[in-house]
């Protein structure tokens, strides 16, 4: 089994920082949500249907919290339907109005850069019956408007844009795209997820009719989000069962969720006055790694983006090595896919804005956030020169082609599967290898051999990679990595066992 050899010629090194640059995946709860909610576990864990002190407490807090969300987007308390997430407030309104609130209208229009949670529902729509349309977008991610009136006709009953993009970071013209929507009598939905807590939102001056956020994207907890709808708009449950929610959205609440929501949005305010500062911490990234890496592409429009977002292209080198590097010395970024995908595919968005599928698989995602600072920013530049000039740990890659079948069969190779249990019931693996999951890793180091030879395997070689940073790491001398992973094996050869 040959290897392709990528050797560090840099000493050794761990890091003594951590630095948190994927904001726009998640982010850290507050300490201001986390007392507000634990209160609430404490003293309000009344059931807020029921009629007891204790329940209608819980239904107070609810309430109280539906009216700070409504404030920190300039709605109604009663337009504000609170759901588990975005992804589910999407389906709703995407489910709701194609398949009950339309009957004579049948199109949608969309932007091609939309979230996953939106784009696999247009797909599922295609399937009812549903004819989606896709406006281009600039280089830039702007929507075309000129091209969206074109494809807006008699039959479309829907356009959806999100607000900002979570790639990109690109602001859309959401008032004018809510004006054209409007004037052919079609709706507007706009995922505002990434938004909240970066720029102001006026639901009213944007124009939508229905909007969705998630609170775990400004410091509260994961498992809530929020649904807009606007006055008079239709909308029906995407989860039946009892009344909650005025009807919209069955199921006990989960109030101490609720109120984290409520007062992560007490804090937007402050988020919104830290956009400045992270703005400017962008711009000195930006120039730090331009003299570092002069052929760095920047995908994030300079104006009309999220403050804290920082979308760049690094030619020649792959994101997934990069990400790894940059996580082994402490550094969290994005590279826009995920090993747990059934297909190794290039992001959509960067393909939409016209990048080859080669130049998307070597983009990475930076997402700054309000506790970033100047020495984050230094730090992460030292690391990335070391990074692009081979200073830094690196792995050894074995190809699908090099990984013959005798390979497999031979007791001298020890190939180690790191998918989760879930992606290797669904998915085939390799013939005669182990399995660990990435994520417990750690607790079966002792059980790992160190006199042979281990190959990291997972579905596109994403947390094989990582995988083989990490054992590294922890002194094992010979580890390797299959390159794209069981899928490029299965490319070449057909048959996993």
């Amino acid at each position: 089994m040959e290897l392709i050899q990528f050797k560090s010629i840099g000493q050794l090194f761990r890091h003594k920082r951590r630095v948190y640059l994927d904001s726009n995946a998640t982010t850290a709860v507050s300490r201001y949500v986390r007392q507000r909610m634990n209160h609430t576990l404490k003293h309000a864990y009344g059931n807020p249907s029921s009629l007891y002190e204790v329940a209608q407490k819980a239904a107070r807090l609810v309430e109280e919290a539906r009216q700070k969300v409504a404030q920190s987007i300039r709605a109604q308390p009663a337009e504000i339907t609170f759901t588990s997430c975005a992804t589910e407030a999407n389906n709703q309104v995407l489910k709701s109005l194609s398949l009950y609130c339309a009957p004579n209208r049948r199109t949608i229009v969309a932007s091609p850069i939309e979230h996953p949670s939106v784009m696999e529902t247009l797909r599922w729509l295609q399937t009812q019956g549903i004819q989606v349309k896709y406006c281009p977008v600039d280089h830039q991610g702007r929507i075309a408007i000129n091209e969206l009136e074109k494809l807006i006709d008699t039959n479309t009953f829907l356009v959806c844009c999100m607000l900002a993009n979570n790639e990109l970071g690109t602001i859309q013209p959401i008032a004018a795209i809510s004006e054209i929507a409007h004037r052919h009598g079609a709706w507007l939905m706009s995922d505002c997820a990434q938004a909240l807590g970066k720029i102001p939102i006026d639901v009213v001056q944007l124009g939508v009719d229905y909007a969705t956020f998630s609170a775990h994207k400004l410091h509260g907890p994961k498992g809530i989000g929020a649904l807009y709808v606007k006055n008079g708009c239709p909308i029906t449950p995407l989860v039946h069962g009892g009344h909650q929610e005025d009807g919209l959205r069955a199921g006990t609440e989960s109030v101490h969720n609720i109120v984290g929501f409520g007062a992560a949005c007490d804090q937007v305010n402050q988020l919104l006055h830290a956009t400045e500062r992270i703005g400017r911490l962008r711009a000195e990234l930006v120039k730090k790694l331009q003299l570092i890496h002069p052929e760095m592409q920047v995908n994030t429009p300079q104006e009309g983006s999220l403050p804290n977002t920082l979308n760049l292209t690094f030619p020649g080198i792959d994101n997934t090595g990069m990400v790894a590097a940059l996580d082994f010395s402490g550094i969290a970024v994005s590279a826009g896919s995920a090993c747990s995908m059934p297909e190794n595919k290039p992001s959509q968005v960067l393909t939409a804005i016209g990048l080859s599928e080669q130049e998307a698989r070597e983009s990475i995602r930076i997402s700054l956030g309000n506790k970033t600072n100047r020495r984050d920013i230094l730090y992460a530049s030292r690391i990335f020169a070391q990074q692009t000039r081979k200073q830094t740990l690196t792995v050894n890659l074995v190809t699908p082609k090099q990984l013959t079948l005798e390979d497999l069969k031979g007791e001298m190779n020890y190939i180690l599967d790191v998918r989760p249990a879930a992606l290797r019931k669904k998915y085939r693996g390799l013939i005669h290898s182990h399995a660990i999951s990435f994520f417990e890793l750690n607790l079966h180091l002792k059980d790992l051999p160190r006199n042979k030879p281990i190959l990291l395997v997972c579905q596109h070689g994403n947390l094989s990679y990582a995988a083989t940073y990490y054992l590294q790491n922890k002194g094992f001398t010979n580890v390797s990595s299959l390159w794209r992973g069981i899928s490029g094996w299965l490319e070449m050869y057909g048959e996993a066992e």
